[in-house]
């Protein structure tokens, strides 16, 4: 292999151990702000490790058809070293304030869903129900104003229709409309 392979897997492996280090960090960071479980911790430790152990001997084939040689742990171990030197503080701080960003804005959605959607649909809902109220009542009070008029009408023609009535009653064809109309009706019922 010549000197310029070399280098370049080098230059791979110091970079995938910063992304190493960069993804840990990003991890280690969502784990401490959402406290998941233990088991779920450990769960999500295989999968970052196994994440990683494919994504560097990737790099490796990349850069070198998948050679593994000595100086390429160095570069993984200089990338890992240089990055928690350099960017740990700054991506855990970033990555906080990202989260924070997230939440914000998923609480401003929430927020804009509420007010614009939520409330003014429980408030036409509100407004009709009250409109259907206050027409029900009205209705209501018309009729038994209705009812009240109509009143001393309704008992002449009581009145009037009773004797016809009390012979429709004692008719036999009429004993079997009533028997057919009561079997309807429990029928119906």
């Amino acid at each position: 292999m010549n000197p310029y392979a070399q280098w370049i897997t080098m230059f791979w492996m110091l970079f995938s151990g910063a992304m190493m280090g960069l993804a840990y960090d990003s991890y280690r960071v969502l784990s401490n702000q959402f406290r998941f479980p233990k088991w779920i911790i450990h769960v999500l430790d295989i999968i970052y490790w196994c994440g990683m152990a494919v994504f560097v001997f990737r790099m490796l084939h990349i850069s070198n058809q998948g050679e593994l040689r000595f100086y390429a742990f160095i570069g993984l171990f200089l990338g890992i070293w240089s990055y928690f030197l350099i960017l740990s503080v700054t991506t855990q701080r970033f990555v906080v304030m990202l989260i924070k960003v997230i939440q914000f804005v998923l609480y401003t959605l929430q927020r804009l869903i509420i007010v614009l959607v939520w409330i003014p649909i429980r408030t036409i809902y509100r407004i009709v129900v009250t409109i259907l109220r206050v027409i029900g009542t009205l209705l209501m009070f018309i009729l038994g104003i209705l009812l009240r008029c109509l009143y001393p009408f309704w008992r002449l023609l009581k009145w009037v229709a009773l004797p016809v009535i009390s012979r429709l009653n004692n008719q036999p064809w009429m004993k079997k409309v009533k028997g057919i109309c009561v079997k309807l009706w429990s029928r119906w019922s």
